[in-house]
């Protein structure tokens, strides 16, 4: 049996996954003035309170500018409208906002596809790498790990669902997959699920 009829909950990544990459994450960290040597969020948590606050607020309207802009992954909605029937679900997995994430799908046009008591984001769990927010969705979806699975285009995804102990699915439009140790899965574009 084909793996997406096997899976019935089916946690997406967003930005760069269920949409075209379009953050500039090295502009980004020279707007906020922190180091380039980590990722945002791991900067933002270790400055003085005060500062990290204004840092989130001004990381938040970027984000939102960026979220406008977004436009749906090839073959997005043909993957969405196959895989979302009963008893399927379907959850994102972000490390971006819950505002800017609304944003993000309402822009790409796929917002109908998934619940928001299903988009996890750096509000409602710690941010990917670690597994919290597959726990979370599955916790809240009753879910096995068997029957879930993570999609994503970068290192934190598949971690994320390593550690969850769930198969993963690594999106890399260029072929190169260079963090194809992580995966369980390759494709270049999303409806390529489709034929797992």
């Amino acid at each position: 049996m084909k793996l997406h009829k096997r899976k019935k909950y089916w946690i997406f990544d967003m930005d760069g996954t269920l949409t075209i990459a379009q953050h500039d994450f090295l502009a980004i960290k020279n707007e906020l003035g922190i180091p380039i040597d980590n990722d945002i969020l791991t900067s933002l948590s270790q400055l003085p309170p005060n500062i990290r606050e204004q840092k989130k607020i001004e990381l938040d309207d970027i984000e939102l500018k960026i979220a406008k802009l977004a436009k749906a992954s090839h073959g997005c909605e043909i993957l969405l409208k196959e895989i979302k029937v009963n008893p399927n679900r379907l959850g994102i997995l972000t490390r971006n906002s819950f505002k800017n994430s609304l944003e993000t799908l309402k822009a790409a046009g796929i917002s109908d596809f998934f619940s928001q008591n299903d988009i996890i984001c750096r509000e409602r769990a710690i941010p990917k790498p670690n597994p919290d927010g597959i726990f979370y969705l599955m916790k809240q979806w009753n879910a096995i790990p068997e029957e879930t699975v993570m999609i994503g285009d970068y290192l934190f995804d598949l971690e994320a669902g390593k550690q969850a102990n769930v198969d993963t699915i690594y999106i890399d439009p260029s072929g190169s997959f260079p963090f194809r140790q992580q995966s369980n899965y390759q494709i270049t574009k999303l409806e390529e699920i489709l034929l797992l």
